[in-house]
């Protein structure tokens, strides 16, 4: 609770960039995530495909509020018994490269666009904020870009890609 008043009450302000273990970060994203899975209901491995030690320059509280998020939408996506989501992370240079797919029903292509628009949603609960706020947060915050790269019915999605260049967090 107190993890989630901290980000409400910071929203508004100008972000605070830091330098830190992008790597840890999402680990500790993961395990959490790993713990709450079976009381939602559902079985759903979560593959860490993370190299270590990958620093960025970024507000790390939005960074990994939006991973989780792009998690949490990949998990409410599975309805089968089999779910993965794999979540890639590699840095090559000044580069760094976050991929989040899934096994879920996937989503349609004239509705890529439409998934970041505030309000919208395909799901019965919820206000279809997530994804917006993951957006801005991704492109007005760290200048870059967060998109749908493939999805197809029943095959899951391909959610995220990540590049970072320098001491800045920046995705393309």
């Amino acid at each position: 609770l107190q993890q989630v008043s901290c980000r409400f009450s910071k929203m508004g302000s100008k972000p605070e960039m830091e330098f830190f273990d992008l790597s840890k970060r999402i680990e500790r994203v993961l395990s959490y995530l790993n713990r709450r899975i079976p009381t939602l209901g559902k079985k759903v491995d979560l593959v860490n495909d993370i190299d270590p030690d990958i620093k960025i320059m970024a507000n790390g509280t939005l960074i990994s509020w939006t991973i989780e998020n792009l998690i949490r939408n990949s998990i409410d996506s599975i309805s089968g018994e089999a779910g993965l989501i794999r979540l890639c992370m590699s840095q090559d240079q000044n580069n760094v490269k976050i991929r989040i797919s899934d096994n879920g029903c996937g989503v349609p292509k004239k509705d890529w666009k439409n998934i970041f628009r505030p309000g919208y949603s395909t799901k019965q609960t919820g206000w279809g904020l997530g994804l917006s706020l993951s957006s801005r947060i991704v492109e007005e915050i760290h200048g870059g870009s967060l998109k749908v790269i493939s999805s197809s019915f029943d095959t899951g999605t391909y959610k995220l890609k990540v590049h970072s260049y320098g001491q800045s967090f920046r995705m393309k």
